[in-house]
């Protein structure tokens, strides 16, 4: 260790307290920049990984960013439906390899109902084109069987067997519930980190079924029983939008043009990626405001640091003439306190990243059950490592005013007592 570090280290412990303050506030600092960087990142694959492998997803007429939303994040709700004789025409077009139909409108327990079949478990993809996988059980193959995601195994308790009561619309109140059609848990999903672990998944037959008796949201009773129910049979009518993958990529635009001038009814075709682009482009104000915030923030920590050198250099002034009459140069009194700002902007920047990866420990399971915001334990980016050394770059310039007062301070000043 160098005289000048060694000076230095003992000069920082004879102020522990102001110097354990200074590392707080740039820890802080650091993990207020950090962690919405982070955020920021994650919430963007997040909802890129929802959906996977989908060519097209169509739905009544509407902006393709309320289409995305409410088919693939189940935020909000459908403008309109879907004849179900127009999805049968373009599940069989020539082009088409699959489609998943969905039907949404209900709920349980404030997670969404959504009703489908079974090419819905065998193609949908997400992440990097991974396919859904079953914790426990299976698929539902009768009319009132139910497959749940894993977050709303977890809020809710339920295990396979368990009975859980649909109700109509999002709000789950008494006059709203589908109580003489109680469905059963056949299967669990494994957790995938997106909607599906927030989705209570059932037979299109059965979402047509629990609404007999029911007409424009209303329950005019007498109401069939389960059993009675079972014995008839149900094909869908309408559905809220369908999934759409493709024999081959190059067909894509001209099946959607086709699609969006279809002559039965007004369609809405768009594909994923775009939609997630114009998405995350309505949402950039908002993380360019965040990513403001915990500049200034940084900014203000190191104008703290700043405060509490120049505080200090104040009470330091004798320090500094002992010093220079013992032989230090001025360039030796500007390098100490160079050097102490840098290193106290170092630790702070330890301490920080410490403290996020703690915090990411503690806060990322929340988070996820919350938010479905899964927060990776990566290690820092390149782009991090770059923000990281802004701050100290900055909290070292922060230490050049400190220590171009100290050079210029001359020895008679510092010994002089002022009265």
């Amino acid at each position: 260790m160098t005289p000048t570090l060694t000076l230095a280290w003992k000069s920082v412990r004879n102020r522990k307290v102001t110097a354990l303050l200074t590392i707080l506030t740039v820890a802080i600092s650091v993990i207020l920049l950090l962690g919405v960087e982070r955020i920021r990142t994650q919430a963007k694959e997040s909802f890129a990984n929802t959906i996977s492998g989908t060519d097209l997803i169509v739905g009544g007429r509407s902006g393709q960013v309320n289409l995305l939303l409410y088919s693939v994040f189940r935020i909000g709700n459908a403008t309109n439906n879907i004849d179900w004789r127009s999805y049968q025409e373009f599940s069989q077009h020539r082009a088409v390899e699959w489609a998943i139909p969905i039907s949404l409108g209900d709920s349980h327990k404030g997670f969404r109902v959504m009703g489908t079949n079974h090419s819905y478990f065998e193609h949908y993809r997400y992440g990097r084109k991974q396919p859904l996988a079953f914790q426990q059980g299976k698929p539902f193959d009768r009319l009132f069987e139910a497959v749940i995601g894993a977050d709303v195994a977890r809020s809710l308790n339920y295990t396979i067997g368990s009975e859980m009561v649909i109700a109509h619309g999002i709000s789950d109140v008494g006059f709203s519930r589908h109580d003489n059609t109680p469905f059963k848990v056949v299967g669990i999903l494994a957790p995938t980190g997106t909607p599906v672990d927030k989705t209570v998944h059932v037979s299109l037959e059965a979402i047509e079924a629990i609404h007999v008796g029911w007409e424009s949201g209303a329950n005019l009773g007498n109401n069939p029983s389960a059993e009675q129910l079972q014995a008839m049979n149900f094909q869908p009518k309408q559905i809220t939008a369908m999934l759409l993958g493709l024999k081959s990529k190059i067909q894509t635009f001209a099946l959607q043009r086709q699609i969006n001038n279809y002559p039965q009814e007004p369609l809405s075709a768009i594909l994923p990626g775009v939609a997630l682009h114009e998405l995350w482009g309505m949402m950039s104000v908002a993380e360019q405001a965040l990513m403001a915030v915990s500049v200034f923030v940084v900014f203000a920590g190191l104008l703290g640091m700043l405060s509490s050198l120049l505080t200090s250099l104040q009470e330091r002034r004798r320090e500094m003439a002992i010093l220079r009459a013992m032989g230090a140069r001025p360039r030796h009194v500007f390098r100490l306190l160079i050097l102490e700002a840098s290193a106290l902007t170092f630790v702070g920047l330890l301490v920080g990243t410490l403290g996020l990866y703690t915090l990411l420990t503690v806060a990322g399971p929340i988070i996820q059950q919350s938010y479905g915001i899964n927060l990776q334990m990566s290690a820092l980016s390149q782009y991090e490592w770059t923000l990281l050394a802004a701050v100290q770059l900055a909290g070292t310039i922060i230490g050049l005013i400190p220590a171009f007062r100290a050079y210029r301070q001359s020895l008679s000043d510092g010994m002089t007592i002022r009265v």
